[in-house]
């Protein structure tokens, strides 16, 4: 199993997270995972930066792997994202991947584009990630349907296929990517929830490989500290992804976290000031069959819960 620290680009600036990423290393952390947003969940986290402008530094002083979840096919052309992936991956070979989902409002629609139901975002997300595997292969691309694309080609070719694994945050989706992706993404659900959108993946999917972001917040002191922490930073994400989708800037997301209780959040979040309770929920998620489990603690202190996880939760992966 391969434990990651996830970056997160709504919350600190691409500078900061540069020096986190390089501190996640020396720690013991073996990928990073990177968010792509337009625009952060709240003002209170108030950050934006451009995930693949950051991507290319942040390899460059490291020498961990990285996974970025993108959208394509509103705010992002998929050749262009075909051809992002295809030069960081000529720069650092087998060190990049890709999670692709079908995205949502708050970063997409800033193209003044129709917002699509669902479905229209799940066929557009398929013929997305189709157009993206035939340029990787040098081809010439030609495609009409949700996406177009006339006489593309890549010149500057990836050294191998990027691996493009499917988002999913219901069961649904889960049994549906696992019809044509690499495998699947998810992020961390009560136990019984998550059973669920394993068996709905692996029902199609087979021993396809799993990945898995949890959520945490940590703080040394008090446990109240961390759970003021999370409130603060997350209490606007924990809603069903179907009412989240479809918002379209952070101040609707405020208004929805408003009557969100501090106490709401530890069904979503992993609250702790010890390593124990984290890493029982990592052997559990383990067990289930993610090979690749990337650790978002949601609070602002970053430093000390990299420096934390270093010493007392990833010895016991080793």
């Amino acid at each position: 199993m391969q434990l990651g620290y996830h970056a997160s680009h709504e919350q600190f600036t691409p500078q900061h997270l540069l020096k986190l990423v390089q501190k996640a290393e020396k720690a013991g952390f073996q990928a990073i995972l990177s968010s792509d947003h337009f625009h952060p969940w709240s003002n209170n986290q108030g950050e934006s930066g451009f995930a693949w402008s950051w991507l290319g530094a942040a390899m460059q002083v490291t020498n961990l792997e990285f996974g970025i979840v993108n959208a394509p096919g509103q705010r992002y052309h998929p050749a262009i994202i075909a051809q992002a992936m295809a030069t960081l991956d000529a720069m650092f070979p087998k060190r990049i991947w890709l999670a692709a989902g079908s995205g949502q409002a708050v970063n997409e629609s800033i193209t003044g584009d129709k917002w699509p139901s669902k479905e229209e975002r799940n066929t557009r997300l398929k013929e997305s990630v189709e157009v993206m595997r035939k340029l990787w292969k040098g081809d010439y691309v030609t495609h009409k349907g949700m996406i177009r694309v006339e006489n593309a080609k890549l010149f500057t070719k990836p050294t191998h296929t990027p691996t493009v694994f499917g988002a999913a945050l219901t069961e649904k989706t889960a049994n549906w990517v696992a019809e044509w992706a690499d495998g699947m993404i998810t992020v961390s659900k009560p136990l019984d929830e998550l059973k669920k959108m394993v068996s709905a993946f692996q029902e199609n999917g087979g021993t396809k490989p799993m990945t898995l972001k949890v959520q945490v917040s940590y703080a040394e002191s008090e446990e109240e500290e961390a759970l003021d922490g999370a409130w603060h930073q997350w209490r606007n994400n924990i809603f069903p992804s179907k009412l989240l989708a479809n918002l379209e800037t952070p101040e609707q997301f405020e208004a929805l976290g408003e009557k969100v209780r501090r106490e709401d959040l530890r069904d979503h979040v992993i609250i702790a000031n010890k390593p124990e309770p984290l890493i029982e929920k990592i052997k559990a998620f383990s067990e289930m069959g993610f090979d690749r489990i990337f650790i978002h603690n949601v609070n602002e202190d970053q430093e000390k819960f990299i420096e934390f996880f270093g010493k007392k939760v990833i010895p016991a992966f080793q």
